[in-house]
């Protein structure tokens, strides 16, 4: 009998969510809006404002700092959270934006969306994020060269890590320059014991059907206060201002979350921290399984501020490692794809390799994200760059990490890793 398929990541579902979508059935709140999606925001906001995490009790120096005033407006996407808030943040054509490159390309699109230009910032290596000390060098650059500032900074938590937030935010305060936080990977990841996606003047979330809860689609806009959520709502709903008829001054955007979506949502919420402790029990199995393997390394908390949720499990090849079939790798692909896999930058063929191989055994493994600045659509976009994402990108792997995944599911990976392996 054919071995199960082992996915990547896929959000899991139970009847949690259908007292939700049954009672906006019943109540025929069958469109956007609705007493779910006002209930989904609140059960956000009272899950960002939480505590440290139960599994994280030791919150660390200088000690947990409680999130009191932010306000979650549920919207249609990740994307278009960052979209708004970029929005909020006064981002015009014409201006520019810090841009971490190595991540998704929907932490990037809307900043083209705006009419504006994506500056891109390389990685630091222990969190895989913005580095600090290159962010503050590009920007005043930038100052230098255009003669003003960048008009927000766009961080990511890659795969659910935290960047180095501290850093970030003290570069962001020295410039003046607000940060729209791109948290879509990391609901439920902390540092310093508090939310990510709650630092920043905006903090983006996706609800998207491989993360870590799901709405089938959708998102969310972490925004500072109730004067920024009402702002981001009024944008979200088509901007209709307060007229008996239709009467409109700004251009809107058809962005809030419908109350069947929400209400999956809220049933979701209720598993979250369920979901969140089987992604951490997931990466300590291969913490403890991958760790006895000579040429891989798990990408993994630098230090005890950082706690992330593990919405992927990554990992990278040592340099000089092999695998079993790599020197076929690519031609095998280019066999069984309509388009070849040759472009100017792509993953080492081991790496290739050993996704070939993980694939024959029915598990999911993809490389990492592909830095912005490689892509083709982004080439007249600024860039600095270290090498960090470029080395990343050519050694990295994806690991399945999701609920599906099992304990005898996590050993027949490492098994099929470490049986590739040619040292």
């Amino acid at each position: 009998m054919k071995d199960k398929r082992i996915l990547l990541c896929l959000c899991r579902m139970g009847g949690h969510e259908m007292k939700y979508v049954e009672e906006a059935f019943s109540d025929n709140w069958v469109v956007p809006l609705g007493p779910n999606v006002d209930g989904f925001e609140h059960d956000l906001e009272r899950f960002l404002a939480s505590g440290p995490s139960p599994t994280r009790l030791d919150s660390p120096e200088p000690g947990f700092t409680p999130t009191k005033e932010k306000r979650a407006v549920a919207l249609s996407a990740g994307t278009a959270a960052i979209h708004l808030g970029l929005i909020g943040c006064g981002v015009e054509p014409g201006d520019e934006v810090m841009v971490q490159s190595f991540t998704f390309s929907a932490s990037a699109n809307p900043v083209r969306y705006l009419g504006a230009t994506p500056v891109f910032v390389d990685s630091e290596p222990e969190t895989w994020n913005m580095d600090p000390v290159l962010l503050d060098r590009a920007i005043a650059d930038r100052a230098a060269k255009t003669g003003r500032k960048p008009k927000a900074i766009v961080p990511v938590c890659l795969y659910g890590m935290p960047a180095k937030t501290d850093e970030i935010l003290a570069v962001a305060k020295k410039w003046e320059i607000p940060v729209v936080e791109d948290a879509a990977e990391a609901l439920g990841s902390r540092y310093r014991g508090r939310c990510c996606g709650s630092f920043g003047r905006y903090g983006a979330l996706s609800f998207n059907g491989n993360k870590m809860i799901t709405t089938s689609g959708g998102g969310a806009l972490v925004c500072e206060d109730d004067e920024a959520a009402r702002r981001i709502k009024f944008l979200a709903t088509q901007a209709r201002e307060s007229y008996p008829y239709y009467q409109h001054e700004e251009i809107g955007y058809n962005y809030r979350m419908s109350n069947i979506c929400a209400g999956i949502g809220r049933g979701q919420m209720e598993v979250l921290d369920i979901h969140i402790a089987h992604h951490r029990h997931v990466q300590q199995l291969y913490r403890e399984m991958l760790g006895g393997i000579k040429g891989i390394t798990l990408h993994d908390n630098p230090s005890p501020v950082f706690d992330s949720n593990f919405w992927l499990c990554a990992a990278t090849l040592d340099e000089g490692t092999h695998i079993a079939g790599e020197n076929d790798a690519y031609k095998n692909c280019n066999a069984s794809t309509a388009v070849s896999a040759h472009t100017d930058s792509k993953p080492d063929a081991a790496v290739e390799a050993l996704r070939i191989a993980l694939d024959s055994a029915n598990i999911e493994a993809r490389p990492l994200w592909k830095p912005m600045h490689l892509q083709p659509v982004f080439a007249s976009s600024p860039a600095y760059v270290n090498g960090v994402s470029e080395s990343l990108f050519r050694r990295g792997i994806c690991l399945p990490a999701g609920p599906w995944v099992s304990d005898e599911d996590v050993e027949r990976i490492v098994a099929t890793i470490a049986s590739s392996i040619r040292i």
